[in-house]
């Protein structure tokens, strides 16, 4: 597979993950598949252009429900558009993966501790199943949880990394940009290559991807829509 042709799963990265190595997580129905709510709140299409995809994703969420969805730039008629967003997509270039002596693996037994970080810091979406999607290295300061960082989307070839966050009072020791090297260098062993998302707002996470060696690849649209109110609708998409 040439660079341009692994690079083309990054394109639509939510369903290269659903139907490759995390199919195990996916819940689906032809052409729409999703992640269970309490790993990851978002569907996807195969094509997001495709009417019969958005019909398949009624037919998995069910009427009047409310899903998150990316890359798509538009839904269908019947749907009901009531939110979104953008992503800024980073891949590495250059990145300096190496593990970290302080770093320890994290598991279900510190989803409590993983929440509660999460809740202070907010570096996007992390549930209390999103443990289960890859690898999580935390930093502990006797004892206590102050930094993580992890793996999200897996898709042939790629691996995101994620949840990278530091306690307000432990921040400016470059703990972030250790555990992004520590979990890249986990993702480099088995073969993938790292990449991850940002806020195009959150400015201070832009330079230090930027700055270790990760660089913008595209951005991607994000909808948060509602089905159509009856099961009868589907057959009108």
């Amino acid at each position: 597979m040439t660079v341009e042709a692994s690079r083309g799963v990054l394109d639509n990265a939510v369903w290269s993950a659903l139907a490759g190595p995390h199919a195990h997580l996916a819940e689906r129905f032809g052409r729409a598949a999703r992640y269970p709510d309490d790993v990851y709140a978002y569907a996807a299409l195969a094509d997001p252009t495709d009417p019969e995809a958005w019909a398949d994703l009624h037919t998995l969420v069910g009427p009047g429900t409310t899903v998150k969805i990316k890359p798509v730039e538009e839904a269908p008629p019947g749907w009901e558009v009531v939110g979104g967003g953008v992503g800024v997509q980073f891949v590495d270039t250059g990145l300096r993966a190496e593990p970290d002596p302080e770093a320890v693996r994290l598991g279900s037994y510190d989803v409590p501790e993983m929440l509660d970080l999460v809740a202070r810091t907010e570096p996007g979406p992390f549930r209390k199943r999103t443990v289960e999607m890859g690898a999580y290295l935390g930093i502990r300061h006797r004892g206590r949880l102050i930094a993580m960082a992890g793996e999200r989307l897996r898709l042939p070839g790629w691996t995101e990394i994620s949840a990278v966050c530091t306690d307000p009072g432990h921040r400016g020791r470059g703990l972030a940009t250790r555990l992004v090297r520590a979990v890249a260098a986990g993702i480099r062993d088995r073969g993938d290559t790292p990449f991850l998302h940002a806020a195009p707002g959150n400015a201070t996470a832009i330079r230090l991807y930027e700055s270790i060696g990760f660089t913008e690849r595209l951005r991607t649209r994000t909808l948060l829509v509602r089905s159509p109110g009856t099961t009868a609708n589907a057959g009108l998409l």
